[in-house]
C-alpha cells in the first residue's frame, strides 16, 4: 500500500473511533487546492496533529479546527458536493499531497468504517 493509501485508511479508521474530523482555515476561509486529480478539493484530517502540520505548512495565519463527524456528514459534505469539490484525505508531506475522493465515496467509506449501510446516491 502506498503512503497516501495508508494515510487514507488511517483517516477512516481514526474518524470512526474519534467521531471528529479536522480541517484548516484562516480568517478568510479554507484553502481548496487542486488535488492529484487536478480538481479542487477540500482537505480533511483525522487528527489535530495531522491538521496542525498542514496549517503550519500553509502559513502562520492558518489553524486546525475540529468538526464533529455528525455535522460533517449532515452539512459539510453535502455543501462540498453542491460545490463540486472533491475531498482530500489526510494529505501530508511538504507539498500536502495525498488521495482525494468524491463526496459519495467518502460518505460510503465512512458508513463502512462505522459499520452502517451504504449511502446510495
Amino acid at each position: 500500500m502506498s503512503v497516501s493509501g495508508a494515510h487514507a485508511a488511517a483517516f477512516f479508521r481514526e474518524v470512526a473511533r474519534t467521531r471528529t474530523v479536522w480541517w484548516v482555515r484562516d480568517d478568510d476561509g479554507s484553502p481548496t487546492p487542486a488535488s492529484s486529480s487536478g480538481r479542487p478539493a477540500f482537505p480533511y484530517w483525522s487528527s489535530e496533529a495531522r491538521a496542525q502540520r498542514a496549517a503550519e505548512l500553509w502559513g502562520p495565519a492558518f489553524r486546525a479546527v475540529p468538526m464533529p463527524l455528525d455535522h460533517g456528514r449532515s452539512a459539510a459534505l453535502p455543501d462540498l458536493a453542491e460545490d463540486d469539490l472533491r475531498v482530500g484525505i489526510n494529505w501530508s508531506g511538504p507539498r500536502l499531497t495525498g488521495w482525494d475522493f468524491t463526496v459519495t465515496d467518502v460518505v460510503n467509506r465512512l458508513a463502512h468504517a462505522l459499520a452502517e449501510p451504504p449511502y446510495d446516491r
